[in-house]
């Protein structure tokens, strides 16, 4: 049966990966051409009348999630990847994990001073990754004017870390 809500085509996976954690599953969304479509159209429709230029995507699935906002809206998509990935000249952000750290780079060329950029991810957590990614943009001179998620785990209190942002999401999950 065809659903007419993005929340109804994630699966929940009770008790991973450890007791008590409801794990929401964004493969069963990617799974289904309606589920997808949703997906892709609730996170578009966060960005209707923002004045901005360029969308970047965090590794890996704000990559699947912000390349098809950016091409329907004719803008430019900048990659945000774990150290080591990219080529060129990259400058990168260490954050902190549960259980240690890990660093993000982007090209040192990616934003230009003044462009107004959006940040796209398929999660909102505890909110280190995105705020890493920010913290480069802003660097390179770069406004992050939105921050936009297919899904929250409001439990975790990511937007309390990115709260210096406009920060949306598609489906908000109240637990962890």
């Amino acid at each position: 049966m065809k659903s007419t809500k993005v929340e109804d085509y994630v699966r929940t996976i009770p008790d991973f990966p450890e007791p008590g954690i409801m794990f929401r599953d964004v493969t069963s969304v990617l799974q289904d051409a309606d589920g997808l479509k949703l997906a892709i159209d609730g996170i578009q429709a966060k960005l209707e009348g923002l004045d901005f230029d360029v969308i970047a995507g965090t590794e890996s699935r704000g990559f699947i999630f912000g390349m098809p906002v950016a091409y329907n809206l004719h803008k430019p998509f900048v990659l945000v990847r774990k150290k080591g990935k990219l080529p060129c000249e990259t400058i990168s952000e260490t954050y902190d994990l549960e259980y240690g750290t890990a660093t993000i780079e982007m090209h040192k060329d990616s934003i230009k001073p003044g462009q107004k950029v959006v940040l796209i991810d398929d999660l909102i957590a505890t909110g280190g990754t995105i705020q890493a990614a920010a913290h480069m943009i802003e660097r390179l001179g770069g406004k992050v004017v939105k921050m936009v998620f297919l899904m929250e785990l409001a439990g975790l209190n990511g937007r309390e870390k990115l709260k210096d942002y406009d920060v949306e999401s598609v489906i908000v999950y109240e637990g962890k």
